[in-house]
């Protein structure tokens, strides 16, 4: 119980802070707002439910660095449960007699889970800080090349010392409060057990002294609260609000990789992409506050652990420190007074991104930084006319010829030579669209694919039929490295030829089709015509081959020979497992075709790029250690199979590259090759 004049100073203190941090969280909602794009609660109670799971269970650090998570979750979940304890202990500081949850067994409970928590949060957090200021944890370091804000590599680690010395004195205070007064009673407490035996130390202590002490630890635990919120609102902690806040309010999306689409016709849009921290999507702005700062996003980017410069992790601490400096012009609707380019991240940076989604995948607080780089490829293509020259062929390829290979349409059905593959010109009646893609039409590696998953359509009896010449680029090429234009003109071209060819079949599903399905061996291909086409009218029941040849295995339309298959190792497509969450299809499709899977220790949606990913394909690899494929292969390799699967045309090409560069007798082959070898001769 406090004196009055305590009272007093406490509530003048806790008027003070509340104004300080309104004023604050006012000025970050204001430059959270200069982002592009509103705010929706579509479904917001599923949302809720969502992001109080995926927050508070901190679900998302599980899959990587278990013990600084099991760590990190001791302090976290502390912190959580002190909104309620320091909630009690004011209330009883400020009412006579006053019991917090009262003396019964809620209180007890109450107590028990305070008590567990305050010795969990200590441990917790000295052992987090003796990672990072004793042992110097590399998960912390960037390299040299990577562009990094000036106050970020010293006030990263100042604030990590500024917050983490708060919640040792703040819990560490309010856990020895708790057993002086245990000591002032003269007994200890069976629901506080860790506070009662650090109670039993000040046996030999005066009445004054012990009551001296309570007060004092009172101080030292809310004391320091009212003195640490308004600079919490600056600290890389703010993550503790915003985590759940990114994952409640950021917009629908179909997959990670769903990008917006430019209206060209709207005359009043007068930058295309991201120039400026305020041309980013609002999301993105908001990102920069919730970063907690772990570099997680960066141990996954394939870039930065093949030696490029680019660091998903410093692009939003670059954010974050240039918007604390700047936070009050920028609250007050001033222009950024750098671009993105001059302060966030470099051009060499930006092109480094393979666009694979594992900074997304693997952030805990439900960051997306691959987006922020996608924005601003938008604005050096679109604004600036300014990209790496390799990509120029690959974009006069689609404009002219509807491929990056610039290879012309009259060459699209060479592939099929041979196979007796109808066209829907032909099949008009068809019940499966193989979207073939450009790199099984064109590639001569990956037009292997395209004749053996025919071979296995054609044994299974599958009505298909292919769009031969109508069929041009997705696009994907084009949107994930800039130029939107392009993908437009090729999205709306393509839309309309599906449109005309599944006509009739779109009834009773909301604009899906009803019977006919499109399916694509590319991932690429299929993401694209899945989640992105409904921008320009396009909405499509489409799946991956590897899906489809499992369904066909599980109605027994496949008849295979599982003597002729052996051991493989499986490589998850980026843009198949990761992006569209298809994992089990392809796996299932090897076992029913008898093969045994290894699995690579990057598996699943924390698989590693094959490098092609985000135009890559078509550009020569930024400076660095390695190439992506070769350090993706080498993994495959170690696995001592004679046989690499993939479900991607261009995971195909990039890793049998790697293979002939290793100069390995790995083979490289798709899933649809390795079924087609296991079909009855």
């Amino acid at each position: 119980m406090l004196t009055t004049i305590e009272k007093m100073i406490f509530l003048l203190l806790a008027l003070a802070s509340a104004g300080a941090a309104l004023r604050a969280a006012d000025r970050i909602r204001r430059v959270i707002r200069r982002g592009r794009g509103s705010i929706t609660l579509d479904h917001v109670v599923e949302r809720a439910l969502q992001a109080a799971v995926k927050a508070g269970g901190f679900l998302p650090t599980w899959r990587t660095r278990l013990l600084p998570s099991l760590l990190h979750a001791f302090v976290g979940w502390a912190f959580i449960y002190y909104l309620l304890v320091n909630l009690g202990d004011v209330l009883q500081g400020l009412l006579p007699n006053f019991v917090f949850l009262g003396a019964g067994a809620l209180g007890g409970v109450y107590r028990l889970i305070a008590d567990v928590l305050s010795v969990a949060a200590l441990v917790g957090m000295l052992a987090l800080l003796l990672r990072r200021f004793a042992f110097r944890s590399p998960a912390f370091r960037f390299r040299e090349t990577t562009t990094v804000h000036p106050r970020a590599r010293p006030g990263i680690r100042r604030d990590s010392a500024i917050v983490g010395g708060f919640i040792l004195v703040h819990v560490g205070s309010r856990f020895l409060g708790d057993s002086f007064a245990l000591a002032a009673g003269g007994a200890g407490d069976f629901w506080r057990p860790f506070a009662s035996l650090v109670s039993s130390l000040w046996a030999g202590l005066s009445p004054l002294t012990l009551t001296v002490m309570e007060h004092v630890f009172f101080w030292g635990a809310l004391g320091t609260i009212l003195l640490f919120i308004p600079y919490f609102l600056y600290s890389k902690h703010l993550h503790l609000f915003l985590a759940p806040t990114n994952f409640l309010l950021r917009p629908e999306r179909k997959s990670m990789g769903q990008l917006y689409a430019i209206d060209f016709d709207d005359e009043t849009i007068t930058q295309y992409g991201a120039a400026r921290l305020e041309d980013l999507e609002w999301k993105l702005v908001q990102d920069a506050y919730a970063c907690i700062m772990c570099n997680r996003c960066q141990d996954a980017c394939p870039a930065n652990i093949t030696g490029k410069a680019l660091s998903p992790a410093a692009l939003e601490i670059n954010k974050r420190y240039f918007i604390n400096e700047h936070n009050v012009a920028l609250a007050a609707g001033q222009p950024s007074p750098q671009g993105l380019l001059e302060f966030a991240i470099r051009p060499e940076e930006v092109w480094a991104c393979t666009a694979c989604g594992a900074c997304i995948d693997i952030c805990p607080v439900g960051n997306e930084p691959m987006r922020d780089i996608l924005d601003i490829r938008r604005s050096l293509v679109l604004m600036d006319s300014s990209f790496p020259d390799q990509l120029q062929t690959a974009y006069k390829g689609m404009e002219r010829q509807g491929n990056p290979w610039n290879i012309g349409p009259e060459s699209r059905l060479e592939w099929a030579e041979g196979l007796n593959v109808p066209t829907v010109e032909k099949n008009p009646d068809f019940e499966i669209l193989y979207w073939v893609g450009c790199a099984p039409a064109t590639d001569p590696r990956a037009r292997k694919t395209a004749r053996a998953f025919v071979q296995v359509l054609q044994a299974a009896g599958v009505n298909f039929a292919v769009l031969g010449r109508l069929e041009r680029c997705t696009g994907d090429p084009a949107r994930r490295s800039g130029n939107e234009f392009l993908f437009a003109q090729l999205a709306t071209q393509n839309v309309e030829t599906l449109n005309e060819v599944l006509a009739g079949e779109t009834a009773g599903n909301g604009g899906a089709p009803a019977r006919r399905r499109i399916v694509a061996t590319c991932p690429h291909c299929l993401h694209t015509l899945k989640n992105e086409y409904g921008d320009f009218g396009g909405r499509f029941g489409v799946v991956h081959h590897t899906q489809l040849i499992a369904e066909l295995q599980a109605a027994g339309r496949l008849k295979l020979d599982p003597a002729r298959q052996a051991n493989v190792a499986f490589h998850d497509p980026c843009y198949l497992g990761r992006h569209n969450g298809i994992l089990d299809a392809p796996r299932q499709a090897l076992q029913a075709a008898g093969a045994s899977i290894t699995e690579l220790p990057r598996s699943g949606r924390q698989s590693f790029c094959c490098g092609a990913g985000g135009a890559q394909m078509w550009k020569e690899e930024e400076h660095g250690l390695q190439r992506v494929s070769a350090n993706r292969f080498a993994e495959a390799q170690a696995t001592g199979q004679q046989t690499l699967a993939v479900a991607c045309p261009f995971c195909l090409i990039m890793l049998s590259d790697a293979a002939n560069t290793a100069k390995s007798g790995m083979q490289v082959r798709d899933v649809a090759e390795v079924i087609a070898e296991a079909l009855p001769k």
